[in-house]
């Protein structure tokens, strides 16, 4: 087949609030690319990790605090960045409102290549 449209998006299941929408990657099979929609609420936040792949976020509404290697970056809606594999990157919305992205992963993510730091 040489399309395929994604209607039904996986829904991640978690613990912390944090909605994820997977469009493509272990959900369809995908190793070598990711695409997924989240939502992170006011107050989030997620352990450092040391992930074996690129992570490119494109901030939608609100702002994200992305602390790689040492540095507190803040990104805010219409605003995007690129995290390199290999960098220590801790993810959270310290902020009072939801923040909503998208994030692409190459290769895909998984639980096996993000390296969560307990």
């Amino acid at each position: 087949m040489p399309h395929f449209k994604q209607d039904k998006p996986f829904v991640v299941p978690t613990t912390d609030g944090k909605l994820i929408e997977e469009h493509f990657g272990a959900s369809t099979n995908e190793t070598n690319l990711s695409i997924a929609h989240m939502l992170a609420p006011a107050g989030w936040s997620e352990p450092f990790q040391n992930p074996e792949f690129d992570e490119y976020t494109l901030v939608s509404r609100g702002k994200k605090m992305f602390e790689v290697d040492g540095e507190k970056i803040i990104v805010e809606a219409g605003q995007s960045i690129l995290i390199k594999k290999g960098s220590r990157v801790r993810y959270s919305n310290p902020f009072e409102e939801p923040c909503e992205y998208w994030s692409v992963c190459l290769p895909a993510f998984s639980i096996a290549l993000v390296h969560r730091e307990d």
